[in-house]
C-alpha cells in the first residue's frame, strides 16, 4: 500500500499511529463478506448492520480490543441430513471475520439479531475541547 504524502508532513508530528489506523481500515475496506450497512442513528449513534442469514446468535462474537472492533461468524460443517443434494447453493456457508476501526471514546453499546441482521449499536460522546495556556519561562 502506499504511503499518503499527506501525513508525510512537517507539521503533522505524532500521527504515525493514525496512518496506520488509515492503512487497517483501506484493508479491511476490501473484504466483501459479509455484506454490510453503516448508519447514523441520533445525534451520536451509528448502527452496523451486517447480513448473517444462517447464522445463530452462538455463532456469532463481537469482540472490542483497543480500537478494533471485531464481528465473527463460525458456522459447523453441516451434515446434509440425506435432504438431498443442492442443485444451487447461493446462500454462503462460510466463516467471516469483519473488523472495523473505532475512534477514541466510542463504545459499543448493544448488539442483537433480527431477521437475519446482526445490528451492533455504537455511541460516541461528543468530544470535549480544552484549552491549555503553556507558561513561557524566560532565563
Amino acid at each position: 500500500m502506499s504511503r499518503s504524502v499527506f501525513f508525510d508532513s512537517p507539521f503533522l508530528l505524532g500521527f504515525e499511529q493514525t496512518r496506520s489506523l488509515i492503512d487497517r481500515a483501506a484493508k479491511i475496506a476490501a473484504e466483501g463478506y459479509p455484506p454490510y450497512n453503516v448508519e447514523a442513528v441520533g445525534d451520536d449513534g451509528i448502527r452496523i448492520s451486517l447480513a448473517v442469514a444462517g447464522f445463530s446468535p452462538d455463532q456469532l462474537s463481537v469482540t472490542v480490543e483497543g480500537r478494533q472492533l471485531t464481528i465473527s461468524g463460525r458456522r459447523e460443517a453441516e451434515a446434509n441430513n440425506g435432504d438431498g443434494a443442492f442443485l444451487h447453493r447461493g446462500i454462503a456457508a462460510r466463516g467471516f471475520t469483519r473488523a472495523f476501526v473505532l475512534a477514541d471514546g466510542m463504545e459499543v453499546q448493544a448488539a442483537r439479531v433480527e431477521h437475519g441482521l446482526l445490528h451492533v449499536d455504537l455511541i460516541q460522546p461528543p468530544a470535549t475541547q480544552t484549552v491549555r495556556q503553556i507558561p513561557i519561562q524566560a532565563q
